[in-house]
């Protein structure tokens, strides 16, 4: 276990957050990003390509690793979508930025500078090193800091998104901390799973995705509740959980299955666990 100086990791539970991402060297993660030097950790919304499927022996692997990068490309775009009107003098953070996929298409897409925050050295080295190898390094840049406390400047913000990291984190600690970086008037964008309220917690294939990634996937009302003490309104919400199931049946037939395809698919066709995208404005 490599111990993180304490500003960035505060607890036991944090750390072992840290050592996860830091040993962490996926084909899920690694295979998929290699196809274009886009590195993602989240998962994909669209539907696939039936016929990678039925490709030829030699090339079917890489035809569905390709076709499952193209699903996850197009869930950062359509957080990237719901960012609002950005232009190339704003700043915007990418709060638990994996490494750093994200963020490199938001610089492609508005030209402005973009920060990314990992507890994790280790895909924070690596990210830095994609945006040296794009020569964007001044004006993407990744940093060892805890999302829930990142020294940046108040208000230096015009954007600020999770992409599938909020459930390793207090909501309303996050959101605190992203109110206070963000302009008044600024954005907040997350896709995240959470378990449906409705059907009276947690399912049996909720926590099994909780005990796979050492999570704490929160209900669906917390997200709403929270934002509303930190003062946050929310402008949009998407339910993309139809749109992301095809990723995950693409996904079991893949020779990057990991065994959490199951509890996905079940958590999701039973219900008990939605794909949500929530867009929310700083008042």
């Amino acid at each position: 276990m490599t111990t993180i100086d304490q500003r960035v990791v505060r607890t036991a539970y944090q750390q072992s957050i840290a050592d996860y991402w830091n040993k962490e060297k996926d084909p899920v993660n690694l295979r998929l990003g290699d196809v274009d030097g886009l590195y993602h950790h989240h998962y994909g919304i669209g539907a696939y390509d039936p016929a990678v499927l039925d490709a030829a022996a030699a090339v079917r692997d890489d035809a569905i690793v390709q076709e499952m990068h193209r699903l996850e490309t197009a869930q950062a775009d359509v957080l990237l979508d719901h960012l609002g009107a950005i232009g190339p003098g704003d700043r915007l953070l990418d709060a638990g930025c994996g490494r750093g996929g994200t963020s490199i298409m938001a610089n492609q897409r508005f030209g402005c500078q973009v920060d990314g925050v990992s507890i994790s050295e280790q895909q924070v080295g690596f990210a830095n090193g994609q945006a040296e190898k794009r020569g964007v390094a001044d004006q993407v840049k990744y940093h060892l800091r805890n999302m829930l406390d990142t020294g940046f400047e108040t208000g230096s913000f015009r954007g600020a998104w999770n992409n599938e990291s909020t459930m390793y984190v207090d909501l309303y600690d996050l959101f605190a901390e992203h109110a206070r970086q963000l302009a008044p008037g600024g954005r907040y964008v997350t896709i995240t799973g959470c378990y449906n309220d409705v059907t009276g917690g947690r399912s049996r294939a909720v926590s099994q995705i909780d005990q796979h990634y050492i999570c704490n996937i929160h209900p669906r009302s917390e997200y709403f509740k929270a934002l509303a003490a930190n003062g946050f309104v929310p402008i949009a919400v998407v339910d993309l959980t139809a749109a992301t199931i095809p990723y995950w049946e693409l996904r079991e037939q893949s020779a990057v299955a990991t065994g959490i395809e199951k509890p996905f698919l079940t958590a999701y066709r039973e219900g008990s666990f939605h794909y949500l995208l929530i867009a929310a404005d700083r008042i």
